[in-house]
């Protein structure tokens, strides 16, 4: 069985081709920069160079149509026809409370996902845009959407619920989604196989550290609780979004900067975070080498993102009553020694004997703390495509067996 894996962004599409037999990509690839003249496709077949296309890309429809051709091309692709595609799996950020699991793609679903693009106004139509482009290049393959929201389902309504007047709640659906769904699920089976634990017997806290950044209380194998709210916006600090602030200022800053909701919304989602205070940069990595030169906003930056971390760390394991495992994970917890190092030294009052020396490794799977520590500190790569493709692989199955 070969699946496609498909993560679309407003200007890019991201895709993975899977052999599900032993699990293996057989070529990955992104589309970048869409509407602009210098867009780039990069094709990485696996064990061979890499491609790159740079031309002008208008769409998306245009994105997954070379990405098509690349698949299929007689020198550097991977199939002979798309016809061998068993399955499109679609990375979904917003599922709302509607969709508690993995879907086929029918008009119902489409419906339902054009209905949830106010809530994910920078998510959803890239998605949407990316299932009707793939309807064209490849119609008649069946297509999955995997919610990011899906995970946090199981949440109870003393997590998912604001202490707004209920009538918001029942009249707009105003509650707690949380994001990363598809990373927690992974990361879950990962530490179960790790540990040869079932997940029903541990509790978890997954910290999902990227440009979005999110934690998440697992307990028994289902979220708890999560970091990430309504929207992608709550909860840390991240690159570019503030995360939690008294929503007071926000009316304070519209009064006094005279802006409307939107300029707000731009400010708390694009220009806030660790850009907003370092005024470096949103990447990490940026913002640590102007703090190692001594650039003092970049180091309050570093210092108040690790703060956050830590305290919902504390909410969550007081919240289950204690911690099994910390799993770092997403492209700043797998490769970032310093903003590991500070998080573990403030868990040392729960059990937290923390390895220096482990903790010099970056992007493989191992622990950060010394063998006997009452709490382990995991770093996981997260494989967000991966668990796509099986969550396709299932559902296609489920299909077969249901048309028999």
């Amino acid at each position: 069985m070969k699946i496609l894996v498909l993560n679309c962004g407003s200007s890019s599409v991201r895709y993975q081709v899977f052999g599900m037999s032993d699990e293996r990509v057989m070529a990955k690839g992104v589309v970048e920069k869409i509407g602009l003249p210098d867009a780039t496709l990069t094709h990485r077949p696996t064990g061979r160079d890499k491609v790159e296309i740079v031309t002008s890309i208008p769409d998306h429809a245009t994105a997954i149509s070379m990405m098509a051709d690349a698949l299929t091309h007689p020198e550097y692709g991977i199939v002979e026809s798309l016809d061998q595609i068993d399955i499109v799996g679609h990375r979904i950020v917003h599922g709302g409370a509607h969709f508690i699991g993995a879907a086929m793609i029918d008009e119902q679903v489409i419906a339902e996902l054009e209905r949830l693009t106010e809530l994910a106004p920078l998510h959803n139509p890239p998605s949407l845009a990316g299932i009707h482009a793939c309807e064209e290049a490849i119609p008649g393959v069946p297509m999955v959407a995997v919610f990011d929201t899906a995970f946090h389902q199981t949440m109870e309504p003393e997590a998912y619920l604001y202490p707004l007047p209920y009538e918001m709640y029942e009249r707009h659906g105003i509650r707690r989604f949380g994001f990363h769904g598809t990373s927690n699920k992974y990361i879950t089976s990962r530490v179960e196989d790790i540990l040869k634990t079932p997940a029903a017997d541990l509790k978890i806290i997954n910290c999902h550290l990227g440009n979005g950044c999110s934690i998440t209380a697992i307990q028994g194998g289902k979220s708890v609780n999560t970091s990430m709210g309504f929207t992608p916006l709550e909860g840390l600090m991240m690159g570019t979004r503030c995360g939690d602030v008294d929503p007071a200022v926000v009316a304070y800053i519209m009064r006094k900067e005279n802006w409307d909701a939107h300029e707000a919304s731009e400010c708390m989602n694009k220009r806030s975070g660790l850009l907003g205070v370092s005024g470096v940069s949103n990447d990490l990595r940026n913002v640590i080498e102007e703090a190692e030169k001594g650039h003092m906003r970049s180091q309050l930056a570093i210092d108040m993102f690790c703060k956050s971390i830590v305290r919902y760390i504390g909410a969550y394991m007081a919240e289950m009553n204690g911690v099994d495992v910390i799993v770092l994970t997403a492209g700043v917890g797998e490769n970032s020694p310093l903003i590991r190092e500070k998080v573990c030294r403030h868990l040392e009052f729960a059990g937290v004997e923390f390895d220096s020396e482990e903790n010099k490794i970056n992007g493989k799977e191992h622990a950060i703390t010394k063998p006997g520590s009452k709490v382990k500190v995991m770093v996981i790569p997260t494989n967000e495509e991966l668990m796509i493709a099986r969550e396709a692989k299932t559902l296609l199955e489920k299909r077969h067996v249901a048309i028999d």
